[in-house]
């Protein structure tokens, strides 16, 4: 599936966050990116461009492409609960997030990559599929061959694993229990929900 692989900092510039981890150009430069950037902050949006804008972050944060946002708020309006609280925890509940938030890979893009390439398990099966959905009480591990593996080692050494309510990490085991999904203010992520779920309500 195609993805996004273009300059991330600008990106992160378009929206004025780091939604992609530190970015020292964003620092330098929070302002939208192009000749009228400093204009296009000043600039009123419309109600209809402040949920795009939002949805757009949704997806660039979680790395999803639109048929697959559509397909999980779908899911997530059919759900339970409220709608826009169960699509983050949807998101959250991704595979490749859970491999990203438990810092086996620096970004949710290097958690995909690790999953399609076979390096993760579920419960001790292999699944290399990045949007499986975990269900409390999975366990999530690197696969025996894979554990020595440079990419993963650099990124348990290099970045500090934080701590979640809803996720239980094991490092001598390489392995972390998926506990049950967040609770809205338990996720970290700038995501305005419900301006989503005004923006499908139109549609």
């Amino acid at each position: 599936m195609a993805r996004y692989r273009g300059p991330k900092s600008k990106i992160a510039r378009k929206f004025g966050e780091p939604i992609f981890g530190p970015d020292k150009a964003l620092e330098k430069k929070n302002y939208p990116p192009g000749f009228h950037g400093l204009a296009a902050r000043r600039r009123k949006k419309s109600e209809y461009g402040v949920q795009l804008k939002e949805k757009q972050k949704a997806k660039y944060t979680y790395g999803i492409l639109e048929r697959q946002f559509s397909n999980i708020f779908e899911k997530a309006h059919a759900a339970k609960g409220i709608t826009g609280v169960v699509l983050l925890q949807m998101l959250e509940s991704r595979l490749d997030n859970v491999v990203f938030r438990f810092g086996l890979a620096a970004s949710r893009a290097g958690a995909r990559q690790l999953v399609s390439h076979k390096h993760i398990t579920v419960n001790g099966e292999i699944v290399n599929i990045p949007s499986f959905q975990l269900r409390p009480g999975d366990i999530v591990g690197v696969r025996e061959k894979s554990k020595s593996l440079e990419v993963i080692t650099n990124a348990l050494t290099s970045h500090r694993y934080n701590k979640y309510a809803w996720l239980e990490w094991n490092g001598s085991e390489m392995a972390g229990k998926f506990l049950n999904r967040p609770e809205r203010d338990e996720i970290p992520e700038n995501i305005k929900e419900q301006l989503i779920v005004e923006l499908y309500s139109k549609s």
